[in-house]
């Protein structure tokens, strides 16, 4: 692991030096993105299953493609825990889902935003070695609470029944055992099995996130999540062992994996550093935990708590916890980062499954800029204006000004005609 000593450093050059993970397309992973979606625009279904059956170990056919009939209902246990996430996403979103609204502006003309549901989006589920139920709930809940009516889910398949059941639960209306760039390439252009989505959402690997950046403008695109992040700042009133055990849950994704220790304490600092190592050595994942810790971690030493946060803000990382003194007045100034998480007893893993808001959140400092999915990413918002005679006499002398400033002549015409 990197240990850094920040104090006295000029703090926002130095953490974009030493602790920058922009996320920057790779060359060889572009190029072959691309070749991918050119195939899949111009083959099609074949295209979709030629690139799929030269990866799977499972081969499959054109009538495999969707996801026939109702998956088998789990256990009661797993039943329980998913209708309790299930309720928290859906209470938080349903509290944020935006509703139209009207004003009448200075010239008594009526103005708002109406906010209709997309009609079709696809939702992406990455595979891998367990079924991503937490990200099924995080993203289709979200899609239905909108008022989406066609959520397309995509996932590698073959399709595990837990991650099945909780996708139709959740109210995905398809199913594709597609994974990979060919998935979104279907998503955006269609295919002759799978009419395209309006939007798509959801995380994956470095060739979904590329091939989502290359369609973006042909369809709507969420966010480009990369691998997994966390940042904590913690003093001497945080417990080392809670502290480590969040910083090694992120590890846990695995490579490419950022983790970030940000404290005043050497004390905090080397406690940690013994939890993370004894706990990460006790993983059933300690492979992958080997490789983040080698690659991706950086505990920093910090002149105080001040620091710390303005580092963190620096940073901009996708989780940001806060085990320090003053955790909620600090919580209310933080301006980069994807979700933060406010106490000691906040610990992140509860927001990756069961809080509320969606766990699909900015990485590789994109938290400067962009924030997490939510339900407003599935809906349309369009502008209302409405006129009546009254309210174009008192607005047409400012808008022939301003259209015939700019030679647009004919603008100006369209409004001075309503008033003769």
């Amino acid at each position: 692991m990197k240990i850094l000593d920040a104090r006295g450093k000029v703090n926002a050059a130095w953490a974009l030096d030493q602790l920058s993970r922009r996320a920057l397309p790779d060359q060889k992973v572009r190029a072959v993105v691309e070749r991918i979606l050119g195939e899949v625009r111009r083959g099609g279904d074949a295209a979709v299953l030629k690139i799929h059956n030269g990866f799977a170990k499972k081969k499959i056919r054109k009538g495999d493609l969707r996801v026939k009939g109702k998956f088998r209902a789990p256990s009661a246990e797993v039943r329980r825990a998913l209708a309790l996430a299930e309720k928290n996403i859906a209470d938080f979103a349903k509290a944020t889902r935006p509703v139209a609204w009207r004003k009448r502006n200075a010239q008594g003309a009526i103005t708002g935003e109406n906010f209709p549901a997309l009609g079709r989006v696809g939702v992406y589920v990455p595979g891998g070695t367990a079924p991503l139920v937490s990200t099924a709930l995080m993203t289709v809940v979200l899609a239905r609470v909108a008022g989406v009516k066609e959520i397309v889910a995509f996932t590698p398949g073959p399709v595990n029944p837990v991650l099945g059941w909780a996708l139709q639960k959740a109210g995905a209306t398809e199913i594709y055992q597609v994974g990979g760039a060919q998935a979104v390439a279907a998503m955006a252009f269609g295919t002759e099995t799978i009419r395209p989505v309006e939007k798509i959402c959801g995380p994956g690997s470095a060739w979904v996130v590329e091939a989502k950046r290359q369609v973006f403008g042909m369809v709507g695109i969420d966010l480009l999540p990369g691998p997994s992040e966390i940042a904590v700042i913690a003093d001497e009133t945080a417990r080392p062992e809670w502290v480590a055990a969040d910083l090694v849950a992120q590890a846990e994704h695995g490579p490419g994996s950022q983790i970030f220790l940000l404290t005043p304490s050497m004390k905090v600092l080397g406690n940690v550093l013994a939890q993370v190592l004894s706990q990460s050595s006790r993983q059933p994942r300690a492979g992958y935990l080997r490789d983040v810790l080698k690659k991706g971690a950086s505990l920093v030493w910090t002149k105080d708590l001040a620091q710390a946060v303005e580092l963190a803000e620096a940073i901009a990382p996708e989780h940001l916890a806060l085990q320090c003194r003053g955790a909620k007045k600090i919580a209310e100034r933080i301006r980069c980062a994807g979700g933060v998480f406010v106490g000691n007893y906040s610990a992140v893993a509860l927001g990756d499954y069961v809080a509320g808001p969606s766990h699909t959140l900015p990485t590789g400092g994109a938290g400067r800029a962009f924030a997490g999915l939510r339900v407003e990413d599935f809906v349309k918002r369009v502008s209302v204006v409405e006129y009546g005679a009254e309210s174009v006499r008192r607005s047409a002398r400012a808008t022939s000004v301003l259209a015939r400033l700019e030679r647009l002549d004919a603008h100006a015409d369209s409004v001075e005609t309503r008033l003769r």
